[in-house]
């Protein structure tokens, strides 16, 4: 018996290829507690963070709340989303961001929040350490953001970058153990941060 050829079935609505950001929020789907960006028109994925790293963020977030900065003017906010300009479709979540009290009226798309109201952020270091250090450094600026720390877990070391250029920002200290770093007042209130503590908590285990 001879083969007869069969024809396939015609969608009578082919779909449109899907975006980056369907893409983005189609892996958010799949994998719940994952940190999916696209940084640069790249999507990145980050596994979900260990202990150490959220006792960082709430070693952070306690002289923060202590010299007021979660009040009338700003808040202190944990993971939400940076619409950048950089892109189409570009957006970040920093780890914890120091943002403008009516922050929930700047809302851009697809739960990402205008990068005006960023006073800082941070970036605390995991198996992704270079998109923090090097991408992230990009974008933000290119953001506008005026004040970007990262705890780096693997080096030991604790970066403060501001004072805005147009590719990154003209001032990158790095703090080692021992040292402690004076935020500028910019974000609202005075607020020195002890770099050994942080990194202690960002490397207990268990």
């Amino acid at each position: 018996m001879s083969a007869a050829a069969v024809e396939q079935p015609v969608d009578p609505e082919p779909h449109e290829p899907l975006t980056l950001l369907d893409e983005a929020n189609k892996l958010m789907e799949q994998l719940p507690g994952y940190r999916v960006e696209i940084i640069g028109g790249v999507l990145t994925v980050t596994p979900p963070p260990d202990a150490s790293h959220a006792e960082v963020l709430t070693d952070l977030m306690i002289p923060f709340i202590a010299a007021g900065l979660h009040g009338q003017e700003t808040r202190v906010v944990q993971g939400i989303g940076l619409w950048l300009p950089n892109g189409p479709e570009d957006y970040a979540i920093p780890d914890l961001s120091i943002v403008d009290a009516d922050v929930n009226e700047h809302h851009r798309r697809n739960n990402c929040y205008d990068p005006e109201v960023f006073r800082l952020v941070v970036e605390v270091t995991s198996s992704n350490h270079n998109n923090d250090l090097r991408n992230k450094v990009v974008a933000y600026a290119q953001a506008m953001i005026p004040v970007y720390v990262i705890v780096n877990r693997k080096h030991g070391r604790v970066h403060l970058l501001t004072d805005l250029a147009s590719s990154g920002y003209d001032t990158h200290r790095i703090y080692a153990p021992g040292e402690k770093i004076t935020l500028p007042d910019s974000i609202g209130a005075k607020v020195t941060l002890d770099v050994s503590e942080l990194l202690q908590a960002g490397q207990r285990k268990g």
